[in-house]
């Protein structure tokens, strides 16, 4: 399993919500149908922080989430929401655990 972080910086705080609503609406949808796809989760820190965490099989699928995560933002009019490039980490995933909670 391959994981990529994304962590957005300098996010516009009075957009948080627009923007978790579309990731819900046409990103999600849109990652799901990716070879490969394993999971997929947002999460807000503060101070105009967005994380995400994608889940794939191999690196390369993760890479072409990243791509289609790139055209989204600029097909949805957020470049200026989230004007910074993510720092992205990416690599195997080496330890797990297979239980998932709930999301709130």
């Amino acid at each position: 399993m391959h994981a990529t972080i994304r962590r957005y910086e300098g996010v516009d705080v009075t957009r948080v919500n627009d923007v978790v609503g579309k990731v819900n609406d046409t990103l999600v949808p849109k990652l799901r149908e990716l070879p490969g796809f394993t999971g997929y989760f947002l999460i807000e820190g503060s101070s105009g922080v967005l994380s995400s965490l994608g889940l794939f099989e191999t690196s390369e699928q993760a890479d072409q989430s990243t791509t289609l995560v790139s055209k989204w933002i600029t097909d949805e009019k957020f470049d200026s929401a989230m004007p910074n490039p993510p720092k992205i980490t990416s690599g195997t995933v080496v330890a797990h655990s297979d239980r998932v909670l709930a999301v709130a």
